[in-house]
């Protein structure tokens, strides 16, 4: 167990300290430790996904959270967590110390100008395997070892239509219904979601 821990201290300290961009921006990182090591599937994934989404703070550390309870229970979740946001405080340490002296550095200028390209393509990437993850029976897997994925059709249709069907819903809902319907708080359409996956599941069972 004390492994474990360590690994899991040591997946979610390399996820905080190299996920630039925000929560969105770590699940290629957490879809690589489920591969590795074998703690949830990529559909627990999804599901932890929402969960993290649904309830209040950051997502990235609601990532660590649950990943941490699914693996190692309430020690697992609190070691993740220390080990995602442990390189966040070392790096505003470090910020906050010579802030004053990089603070019109061009080199620093430049770095984060480089940065910026690669935090969108792991959101844009993250999205895309949501989006096919939620909508279609496509996944994204590595072939033979490699490291570049590629989609690959899983079983049943195409399209998942629960799934775009309630996309429909929500994107109808959220920007052309009547100002009562659009002024909701989104809350009440994350309940909607929700209780609409129950039926589907249950309906599906």
């Amino acid at each position: 167990m004390i492994t474990t821990y360590l690994q899991l201290f040591w997946e979610f300290f390399k996820t905080g300290l190299f996920a630039v961009g925000g929560g969105m921006a770590t699940l290629p990182f957490l879809q690589a430790i489920g591969e590795s090591t074998g703690w949830y599937t990529y559909t627990d994934l999804m599901n932890m996904l929402a969960v993290s989404e649904s309830t209040p703070g950051p997502i990235g550390i609601n990532m660590a959270t649950y990943v941490g309870f699914t693996a190692a229970g309430i020690p697992g979740a609190v070691i993740a967590t220390l080990g995602e946001v442990t390189p966040s405080i070392i790096v505003i340490l470090i910020v906050a110390a010579v802030l004053h002296s990089f603070r019109n550095n061009p080199y620093v200028d430049r770095a984060f100008y480089g940065l910026r390209p690669a935090s969108t393509g792991l959101i844009g990437a993250a999205c895309a395997a949501v989006a096919l993850e939620v909508l279609t029976s496509v996944q994204l897997v590595v072939q033979n070892g490699g490291i570049v994925k590629s989609p690959s059709l899983g079983e049943g249709s195409l399209f998942n239509l629960p799934g775009l069907l309630l996309a429909a819903l929500l994107i109808v809902l959220t920007n052309w219904a009547p100002k009562k319907v659009t002024s909701l708080h989104p809350i009440v359409f994350i309940g909607l979601s929700a209780a609409v996956g129950v039926v589907f599941g249950f309906a599906g069972a």
